[in-house]
């Protein structure tokens, strides 16, 4: 059948299994829109209002589905808003796929309108950056970067499509790839996993610190046996908390930016750390200070499993390194015997202390309590609400006292960039409309992508947007008091009335200005059947 480079590509992206995309529409791309008017009941396409907020979506979605997230922006401006989804999906290690709309082929390296040499500009961002020039070839370039943004370490893959290309008309066949085509991730070989039994059966003091890509109900589970039959503390990586039940005795707390009293301590008497799926990046590892490159901390052994072969051993030393995924890895450890030891009454001291911690009130006397507040979310909403959350000091309120119990549950950018948490919401309430979707932000944070919440209206999708408002840049602000104090500047920010502008959009809108007022708010948000918002006033 003869067709258009655009229907290729959009026949071949529903071969791969992709239903959805995130796009600001552009001239661009025309061909794939026009490919996509004939595939409408079987490939959605969502109109956003930025193309950072494009990005962010697919990125969510990557995050959700273990698939690529999917998203088109027209050449230069639009490529250059979706930069930060990119550089996010890179340092999340979320597969996710961008294409990108580019000048006709006579007019490249011609500075032609709006014209970017995508293969410098995201030389270190992408995974990969694939030109298509060739109608024929659709099929084997997406088939390339699908393989390539799902593979080893998941990552972005970005597509560049020729204008003129995507109008060619070709005679060429589809990959028979489909729901059919079955794909193993690395495994550990049996020599690894009786080398880790071993490791564990010498360890006096042993920690699990898991997380990373891709982590299902499948790795919560496994994990939650082998952990409960081998008596192991578990912590989770920076913004992982979903990966590990927060409220399981042998749970005890996130190596995040507010670190549970103890957990620390826990990390320095380690005899040996067992890291399942996370790099151990900055955040991670306070700022390579809680773990000290190359060695951690003096004679603790390390045992690191990742996907992506380059990882375990690139920062810190690994005394075994393997290269696997984690279910895999996981799966294998169901075979080995465990010891007799009982640790049982150190891991319930532990846990206990980090619930301390959740329950401690630390906002008294202020008109609204924010600990209250998340508690109260907390004991609101069913496991299997959906969380997302930006970047900025008010992440820490939720950081601390809201517990994931399920997998899949917790959105959040582990390269700490604003304006995530609100279009994430929306990918997230499109992917699971029956499920409980709150958009944790901060004042600054949601008017970076605060537009999105018109994307929320427009799918009719029933998303709680918070707003913890401190009218100002805190992140920034304690940064300056805290190292130029009296030389605050630049952090002081005049807002709307945000309750007021939910309600222009078409949605509902609500302001906090005591505790009090907060759960019938948080009551009918729930229950609305459109986006709403409440504005929390704090100190």
């Amino acid at each position: 059948m003869i067709r258009s480079g655009g229907r290729i590509l959009i026949d071949g992206l529903t071969g791969h299994g992709a239903n959805t995309a995130f796009c600001v529409p552009g001239e661009s791309f025309l061909g794939a829109l026009d490919a996509m008017y004939d595939c409408q009941d079987r490939f959605r396409l969502i109109t956003c209002r930025q193309e950072g907020g494009a990005a962010y979506m697919a990125e969510a979605w990557g995050k959700l589905t273990g698939n690529p997230g999917i998203c088109f922006v027209s050449r230069g401006p639009g490529a250059s808003n979706a930069m930060v989804g990119i550089h996010t999906a890179f340092q999340d290690s979320t597969p996710l796929i961008c294409f990108i709309g580019q000048v006709s082929r006579g007019d490249r390296g011609r500075e032609a309108f709006q014209e970017l040499d995508y293969h410098r500009v995201y030389a270190g961002v992408a995974k990969k950056v694939i030109s298509i020039d060739d109608a024929h070839r659709v099929p084997e370039q997406l088939s390339r970067a699908w393989s390539c943004a799902v593979s080893g370490r998941p990552g972005p893959v970005v597509v560049v499509l020729y204008e003129d290309m995507l109008r060619d008309e070709v005679e060429v066949a589809d990959l028979p790839l489909g729901k059919e085509s079955l794909r193993f991730p690395a495994a550990p070989p049996p020599a690894a996993v009786n080398a880790v039994g071993d490791a564990l059966l010498a360890a006096q003091r042993p920690l699990v610190i898991c997380g990373g890509s891709g982590w299902s109900a499948r790795h919560q589970a496994l994990l939650t046996t082998f952990a409960e039959s081998w008596q192991l503390p578990v912590a989770v990586a920076f913004r992982r908390q979903d990966s590990f039940d927060n409220t399981h005795e042998n749970y005890i707390g996130e190596l995040g930016l507010a670190v549970a009293p103890g957990l620390q301590e826990t990390i320095d008497d380690a005899d040996l750390l067992l890291v399942i799926g996370p790099r151990l990046g900055d955040i991670t590892t306070g700022g390579y200070e809680r773990l000290k490159p190359p060695l951690g901390n003096g004679g603790q052994r390390v045992v690191h499993v990742h996907p992506g072969a380059e990882e375990p051993g690139s920062v810190f030393h690994a005394d075994i390194a393997i290269n696997s995924d984690s279910a895999s890895f996981l799966a294998a450890l169901q075979d080995l015997t465990p010891p007799a030891t009982d640790r049982r009454k150190w891991i319930a001291g532990l846990h206990a202390s980090y619930q301390s911690w959740v329950d401690e009130p630390v906002s008294q006397g202020q008109a609204v309590r924010m600990d209250e507040i998340c508690a109260h979310i907390r004991n609101t909403l069913p496991a299997q609400a959906i969380v997302t959350v930006g970047a900025g000091n008010y992440t820490t309120w939720g950081q601390r006292f809201y517990q994931y119990r399920q997998s899949g549950t917790q959105l959040g950018s582990t390269n700490g960039t604003m304006g995530y948490s609100a279009p994430a919401a929306v990918a997230a309430k499109l992917l699971h409309p029956d499920r409980p979707v709150v958009s944790f932000n901060g004042d600054g944070c949601f008017l970076m992508n605060g537009q999105e919440f018109a994307t929320a209206i427009q799918y009719v999708l029933a998303v709680v947007f918070l707003v913890v408002n401190n009218r100002r840049l805190g992140t920034i602000r304690i940064h300056q008091e805290r190292h130029y104090p009296g030389r605050v500047i630049a952090t002081e920010l005049v807002n709307p009335d945000f309750a007021r502008l939910a309600e222009a959009y078409g949605g509902l809108g609500f302001t906090v200005r005591e505790s009090a007022e907060f759960a019938p708010a948080f009551e009918a948000a729930l229950a609305a059947d459109s986006p709403s918002l409440i504005n929390i006033l704090v100190d």
